[in-house]
C-alpha cells in the first residue's frame, strides 16, 4: 500500500497559512527583523556592542538575535535599521487603488 503525500501551496506568509490573526503584522516584523540580524552579523558585533548601538538592554539583544521579533514593534525594528545606517523607503498607495500613483517616503 502506498501512502500519498498531500501538500498545500503556501500563500507566501507562513503566519497566514497557520491561521494567525495578526499574520500580516507578524510577517512584516519577521522581514524587518531578519534584515536587522543580517546587518548586525555583517558587522561581527558582540552583544554588548549591539546593546549600545541599538539602545537595548543586553537580554533584549539576545531575544532579537534569536529571532523573537514579536517582542518588538514594527516601529522599534525600523528604528534599529535606522541606527544601522539603513535608508528605509516606504511606498504609500491605497490598497485597492488600482493604477493610482504611489507616494514614496524616505526615512533616514
Amino acid at each position: 500500500m502506498t501512502q500519498e503525500s498531500i501538500f498545500e501551496e503556501s500563500s507566501g506568509n507562513v503566519f497566514a497559512d497557520l491561521g494567525l490573526k495578526d499574520a500580516d503584522e507578524l510577517f512584516r516584523r519577521g522581514k524587518i527583523g531578519i534584515q536587522v540580524i543580517r546587518l548586525l552579523k555583517q558587522r561581527n558585533l558582540k552583544q554588548r556592542e549591539v546593546s549600545q548601538l541599538l539602545g537595548l538592554p543586553q537580554p533584549e539583544v539576545s531575544h532579537l538575535m534569536n529571532g523573537e521579533f514579536q517582542r518588538f514593534s514594527e516601529g522599534k525594528l525600523l528604528l534599529f535599521l535606522k541606527r544601522l545606517d539603513t535608508e528605509i523607503t516606504l511606498h504609500l498607495r491605497p490598497r485597492n487603488g488600482g493604477n493610482q500613483s504611489a507616494e514614496t517616503v524616505i526615512l533616514l
